[in-house]
């Protein structure tokens, strides 16, 4: 295996490692891809966030997200109170069976632009996306040295076929949850999963 390749896989595996695990912004393209909701446009912001991050932190920008701790303090501060707001919505659809189901093209249209607004929302106020993939993925391409941007090519790879990968996939999960049951039990989790990271992210602000 070629040094380029090389780091390049290693920056494929390091990416898929810290974007895989479960938080707001996976939990919400999930439930955009069941729901078959703006999923291309949703995949796109999330995948060209993580590039426009990584790209930050393999150009040495994650010294600067260090030496600014109360910046990351406000944003852990407003990206949380964001999630329990979210968490608090998703709350009330357990309560309003079938409020949460598939949607026809009119409404799906209707609602791209907030499906935006949220998702640029839990990708740029969550303070775990600038230490993840600036500064500890770009402590990572550093020890790279001259092939640093070839391993922050692989991490921005990873990144795109996990989003479309889970975006694009969900819709398969659709028949299993075609009834307002289903998608209680989906809002349910999710409505857990938005306020235990906001409590986190406001407690460890």
């Amino acid at each position: 295996m070629s040094s380029s390749l090389a780091a390049a896989a290693a920056g494929f595996g390091s990416g898929l490692s810290l974007i895989v695990a479960i938080g707001a912004q996976n939990a919400f393209v999930l439930r955009q891809g069941i729901r078959r909701d703006a999923v291309l446009v949703v995949v796109g912001i999330c995948a060209l966030s993580d590039a426009a991050l990584i790209s930050l932190g393999v150009g040495g920008v994650g010294a600067i997200v260090v030496a600014w701790p109360g910046a990351v303090r406000a944003v852990g501060l407003i990206g949380g109170a964001f999630l329990l707001c979210y968490g608090v919505l998703a709350a009330r659809r357990v309560l309003r069976p079938g409020a949460g189901g598939l949607r026809t093209e009119g409404e799906a249209a209707g609602s791209r632009r907030r499906a935006v607004l949220t998702c640029l929302a839990m990708t740029w106020l969550n303070p775990h996306v600038y230490l993840d993939t600036v500064f500890l993925l770009g402590t990572l391409a550093a020890d790279r040295g001259d092939l640093r941007w070839t391993f922050g090519l692989g991490a921005v790879l990873a990144s795109l076929c996990w989003f479309t990968t889970l975006g694009f996939g969900a819709r398969l999960l659709g028949r299993y949850l075609a009834g307002p049951a289903a998608w209680r039990v989906l809002d349910g989790l999710v409505a857990l999963t938005m306020t235990v990271l906001g409590v986190m992210l406001v407690a460890g602000s």
